[in-house]
């Protein structure tokens, strides 16, 4: 596999929110979610390095689950250390 292979990140579609998450807190570390609308989540989103998909295909619950997965996770991650 050539270098650039490798540090190109994998394609993010909305139907990976998981994925999503993970770039989310790569990218967005001290984001406050409680104060995150749904429109920055999804400026944020789209904004991520290797983003694929359509910006238009998603939806408020969409959004919404993928916000409560990105806090669920984050609870998760302070939980563990």
């Amino acid at each position: 596999m050539a270098r650039a292979d490798m540090d190109s990140p994998e394609p993010l579609y909305w139907e990976s929110s998981y994925a999503i998450v993970l770039s989310l807190i790569e990218h967005h570390p001290g984001a406050d979610l409680d104060a995150l609308g749904l429109g920055q989540l999804h400026t944020w989103i789209v904004a991520l390095p290797g983003f694929a998909d359509d910006p238009g295909w998603v939806h408020d619950d969409l959004l919404t689950a993928i916000l409560r997965d990105w806090y669920e996770e984050v609870i998760d991650l302070h939980d563990r250390q």
